[in-house]
């Protein structure tokens, strides 16, 4: 189904230019830091090159993430903030233009550019505050493909490049690709098989399905990642969380509009022709714009940026879902059922992309209030640490009250204290003495000096 231009196209350019000003913004505030993201830093300025923690399947996207802050120290910086701004930029880079991306290519179908504004709503801005986590851009790749896939009459040259170069980022990347990476490879197969032509373009598309059989290749590494990881502390504990998605509050509100909003429109297609269907998004989107303030009202429902990471498992499964149906509404045009010939008719277009739209927009302001109150924690960690030396415990310093036991993470205290410092005489936040969590970054063992390295405000 075609859209029609004016409106689309500015829902469109308005998501494009929302998701790229809040890069900046979150770029500006050093989220990249949160949590896992200061000891990746910290590794990467010690050894003035990549990073990549517990083992290389992830290493693809960790290099391309990691590119801009490692020429960055080859080019002789030495200011952390700015390193900070220059990791947190490419951490934010990738997964921004890769739905940018998709929403290019979908602007000229209403039904494809909703797809495309649900997952940007419910999986990316409901789970990216923990930024580092590679998840966040192979989400992205995975929408991006898909996108790709159906839009294409028949695959470009470019786009056969550019989905090589895609399955090559995805081949080492996550283990979310052991489910989305077989979905992707036969989507490709498939729009290569409809649009095979003998002749020329020939060569091309052995080359896409070279691109297929990379995303095979994506599969297996996440599955041989998987077994040999099975028993690993950190595995069992991905695990064990996999359904606390709940305590993810932006997640769950975004997810339980959009998947009522859905179960309805299956039950009762023809419920999709009138607006108080689409209520349910808007309702949706209401909630996630007084989420930040909900706190005040019962304690348990307050934003917690470290459920984003718990609830990524539950975000993937969602995400494939929402890309298997919009394959198979794009595969099935001869006798389909009631709901895709609704879905179809351009007033419903319409309509999904303006509930979308506003589901997005809703889903952004968590975002920056949780921004905000990590720009806060910054500068109180700033103020413990810069002109008081020793060791700062954080307890006494108030780190365990509200708001900066949002971003706890006591295993972290000691590389964002380094990065943090203005000089070496400056303090350090270390965990308590009886924090019996791993703790990669042990003063019995021997801190990283960052000899050279401040940061200068």
């Amino acid at each position: 189904m075609t859209a029609d231009g004016g409106s689309i196209a500015g829902v469109y350019r308005g998501t494009a230019a929302i998701l790229w000003a809040l890069a900046i913004w979150h770029s500006l505030a050093y989220r990249g830091l949160f949590w896992d993201g200061s000891a990746f830093l910290v590794e990467i300025i010690d050894n003035n090159w990549f990073h990549w923690m517990f083992y290389p399947a992830r290493a693809h996207v960790m290099w391309l993430t990691q590119l801009p802050v490692v020429v960055a120290l080859k080019l002789g910086v030495t200011d952390t903030r700015i390193l900070a701004i220059v990791y947190s930029a490419g951490l934010f880079a990738l997964p921004t233009a890769l739905y940018h991306l998709a929403l290019r290519r979908a602007r000229g179908d209403a039904v494809v550019l909703a797809a495309v504004l649900a997952a940007i709503a419910v999986v990316f801005l409901s789970t990216s505050f923990f930024i580092a986590g590679e998840y966040n851009a192979v989400f992205a790749i995975a929408v991006a493909v898909m996108t790709i896939v159906v839009t294409s009459r028949g695959l470009s040259r470019s786009d056969i490049l550019l989905l090589v170069f895609l399955g090559w980022l995805a081949f080492r990347s996550y283990e979310a690709m052991a489910y989305l990476g077989p979905l992707l490879a036969a989507a490709i197969a498939w729009r290569l098989r409809t649009t095979a032509a003998p002749g020329p373009a020939a060569p091309r598309h052995l080359l896409g399905y070279f691109a297929a059989l990379l995303f095979v290749g994506a599969a297996a590494v996440s599955f041989v990642t998987i077994a040999q990881y099975w028993q690993h502390a950190y595995f069992m504990r991905v695990r064990v969380a996999a359904f606390d998605f709940w305590q993810n509050l932006q997640f769950v509100l975004a997810a339980g509009s959009l998947v009522l909003f859905a179960v309805a429109g299956v039950l009762r297609p023809a419920w999709l022709r009138s607006a108080p269907l689409f209520g349910l998004l808007w309702l949706g989107a209401a909630l996630l714009v007084v989420s930040p303030w909900l706190r005040f009202f019962d304690e348990t429902t307050l934003l917690y940026p470290p459920a984003h990471h718990i609830a990524r498992t539950a975000a993937g499964a969602l995400l494939w879902a929402m890309l298997a149906g919009l394959w198979l509404f794009t595969m099935w045009t001869r006798n389909p059922p009631r709901l895709f010939e609704v879905i179809r008719q351009p007033a419903v277009g319409r309509r999904l992309v303006a509930g979308l739209f506003v589901l997005m927009i809703g889903a952004t302001i968590p975002d920056i209030a949780l921004t905000r109150l990590w720009t806060q924690y910054i500068d109180t960690f700033r103020g413990l640490t810069v002109g008081h030396p020793g060791v700062i415990d954080p307890r006494t310093a108030r780190l365990y009250e509200w708001p900066d036991k949002l971003f706890r993470q006591d295993w972290t205290y000691a590389p964002l204290s380094l990065l943090l410092r203005s000089n070496p005489s400056d303090g350090l936040v270390l965990p308590r003495q009886d924090y019996t969590e791993p703790r990669p970054f042990d003063p019995a063992c021997g801190l990283p000096d960052l000899k050279g390295y401040d940061w200068r405000s």
